[in-house]
């Protein structure tokens, strides 16, 4: 098993098709491996640019499906966000979101890159060397 993380997760387009401000159709698999993620140990975070009875409306989805957050827009249950004394950064070990680099890998994918500790790796030197080949229009 993996080391306990701390996962901030986005609502509309990661847990929920994107509809905002209603609450959209589960993403398929979000439910089962959130909650899969919370029995493995890990702490979930409710990320995301809702608030107000948005935020309540998804939070409350998020209820009926099984999933109850370890915090919801901070860092950690009962944190007092003031922005006059604190930058708004969650404290995180991961953050899944739609608007990735590369974009949203699925549900399935991102319980394996988690369970599996596999790390992002882009060959930037690699594909360096590939375009120095080329020249500079790709030819």
């Amino acid at each position: 098993m993996t080391e306990s993380k701390i996962i901030a997760v986005d609502f509309d387009g990661t847990i929920a098709d994107d509809a905002y401000p209603k609450v959209g159709r589960a993403k398929m698999f979000a439910f089962e491996t959130l909650r899969k993620l919370q029995e493995d140990g890990h702490r979930l975070i409710l990320w995301t640019y809702r608030h107000g009875q948005t935020l309540d409306d998804a939070v409350e989805f998020c209820r009926e499906n099984g999933i109850e957050f370890y915090a919801i827009n901070n860092s950690f249950s009962g944190e007092n966000y003031d922005p006059a004394k604190a930058s708004r950064k969650l404290n995180a070990d991961i953050f899944i979101d739609d608007r990735n680099l590369g974009g949203f890998p699925g549900w399935g994918e991102v319980y394996r890159i988690i369970t599996e500790g596999i790390e992002f790796d882009l060959d930037i030197h690699g594909r360096e060397e590939e375009k120095k080949k080329k020249g500079w229009f790709g030819f």
